[in-house]
């Protein structure tokens, strides 16, 4: 019996080698090389072979197709991620740290799918059917027409999948424990997941069957397998969070339905993950009056505007190196502001430590959040609080410029909405605002001298 051939496979791009390399040669990665049997399987088609391809009927990109009717979960936050509901025939990828609560939403979703008379088949590869149920009764789903099954064999789940009338959603927990018979190496290996997720994203197209596949993720956040999964399904979710805070963060960073720009916020109690409808309001609750080193954001999350506080600590230091700690901002982003801080204020920043916390667990990545954490650390360096019931937003150059932002009317309007009566906003900006008194600011050094007018 010949010996099976070994290679080396890329755990980030997937590339194939024959040996042992320390960087891939394919994404310049370190240490992503695993070894893995060689599938008994041609390179290519080659010339020798006597089969010929069938013809492949071409169409003309204007046609008369009817448009799939979108399947509603019931869960707002999690269709407007979507793009707004489940596209019949897609193949959904949603991936998050261990306990965030990725299993639990998707069992809500189909719960609540089939009380719509949607069918719907959950198979988990990592718990039985018992302790599904258990999961089912303690969020009080135990009554939800849903059908379960716990198996990794992937020949017998589509054999079983594709027995009689297909079901319309299938919900796959988790792609990385599924296994195909025709691969020898392990589940979760990089050729097991390709080869089950295409399989998985086959059947869903040639079905028009809905497929939800759970990814888990590595220690930098990423989806573990090959970075080629992605890349293969039409949707990518995120579930963002720390498992000790209550609110979760759904977002897509992939979406061929929808737009990549909108999140779903949910906030985890006894009955598993319950929808936000005003993250502003829950993300503001717990704040009480002036506070130094406090300023409020007033940022966009997709078509939703959003107010979020955020919190800064400028302390002494006995460091030869001042600490920088930030949660939930670019590192690099406030590494920037504090330079200009120094250079165009003179404030003298780069001597202190310097904590920077965006309160309730959310991430930003909008550059309007400038002109606020320049706001906060103005506010904590001297010690007097920012004006109660004031938004700030805008985005700063390196020159010490506070630069226009888009959407200023919704930002304005939902800081009214919640009782906010003033803002600090960039110069020029059009708004049709009349709630708010509105201090427009052209320069970075007028802020300071709002904020804290006596600091030398």
């Amino acid at each position: 019996m010949a010996k099976a051939k070994r290679i080396y496979v890329c755990n980030t791009c997937g590339s194939t080698f024959n040996k042992w390399m320390g960087q891939c040669e394919g994404c310049n990665e370190w240490n992503t090389l695993v070894e893995e049997a060689s599938e008994n399987s041609p390179s290519g088609l080659g010339k020798s072979s006597n089969a010929k391809g069938n013809i492949i009927e071409l169409s003309a990109l204007r046609g008369e197709d009817e448009a799939l009717p979108r399947m509603l979960s019931k869960i707002s936050e999690f269709d407007r991620v979507t793009g707004g509901g489940l596209v019949p025939g897609s193949a959904i990828l949603i991936g998050g740290d261990p306990g965030i609560g990725k299993s639990t939403i998707l069992l809500q979703a189909v719960s609540n799918l089939a009380n719509n008379n949607v069918s719907t088949v959950y198979i988990s590869g990592e718990e039985s059917v018992a302790q599904v149920r258990m999961r089912a009764e303690r969020l009080g789903l135990s009554n939800s027409p849903v059908s379960l099954a716990s198996d990794t064999n992937l020949r017998d789940i589509l054999a079983t999948l594709s027995k009689g009338k297909c079901p319309d959603v299938v919900v796959i927990d988790s792609i990385q424990t599924m296994y195909a018979d025709t691969i020898e190496s392990a589940p979760g290996t990089v050729s097991q997941v390709r080869t089950c997720a295409q399989e998985l994203i086959r059947f869903a197209k040639k079905k028009n069957v809905c497929v939800l596949l759970v990814g888990h993720v590595t220690k930098d956040g990423q989806i573990a397998g090959p970075r080629v999964l992605e890349h293969m399904v039409d949707t990518v979710l995120y579930f963002e969070g720390d498992r000790g805070h209550q609110f979760r963060i759904l977002r897509a960073v992939k979406n061929r339905f929808g737009g990549t720009d909108e999140i779903g916020v949910f906030e985890m109690s006894d009955l598993g993950l319950q929808e936000v409808p005003n993250p502003s309001a829950l993300f503001l609750g717990d704040r009480g009056g002036q506070v130094v080193g406090s300023a409020v954001f007033a940022g966009m999350e997709g078509s939703r505007p959003m107010l979020v506080e955020i919190q800064a600590l400028v302390a002494q230091s006995s460091l030869g190196t001042p600490r920088r700690a930030v949660v939930g901002w670019d590192n690099a982003r406030l590494a920037m502001i504090i330079a200009v801080l120094d250079a165009r204020c003179g404030l003298g920043l780069g001597a202190f430590d310097i904590y920077l916390n965006v309160a309730g667990g959310l991430k930003i990545t909008e550059p309007a959040a400038d002109l606020a954490v320049a706001a906060a650390l103005i506010s904590s360096l001297s010690g007097d609080p920012i004006a109660d019931e004031t938004i700030v937003f805008g985005e700063i150059s390196l020159s010490g410029e506070i630069r226009p932002v888009g959407q200023a009317d919704a930002r304005m309007k939902e800081a009214a909405k919640l009782g906010f009566s003033q803002a600090f906003i960039p110069s020029k900006m059009k708004h049709k605002n009349k709630k708010l008194k509105v201090a427009e600011l052209d320069q970075l050094i007028k802020l300071v001298d709002i904020i804290a007018p006596n600091l030398e």
